[in-house]
């Protein structure tokens, strides 16, 4: 039996959990890329979320 009475179903932890941790790999990659120029061009979706993330900032 789940407990489904501290922050909803366990769907809703499931999609919960996969936004943070979406938001946490997106911090960490535009941090590097910021730390790290000369990463910019080696790899093609690593370049598009730093940018993305940029845009929504």
């Amino acid at each position: 039996m789940t407990d489904t009475t501290s922050s909803g179903t366990p769907v809703d932890r499931s999609l919960e959990r996969r936004a943070a941790l979406r938001s946490r790999h997106a911090q960490g990659l535009t941090r590097l890329m910021e730390e790290r120029a000369d990463l910019r061009g080696v790899h093609a979706l690593a370049d598009f979320v730093d940018d993305a993330v940029r845009w929504t900032a």
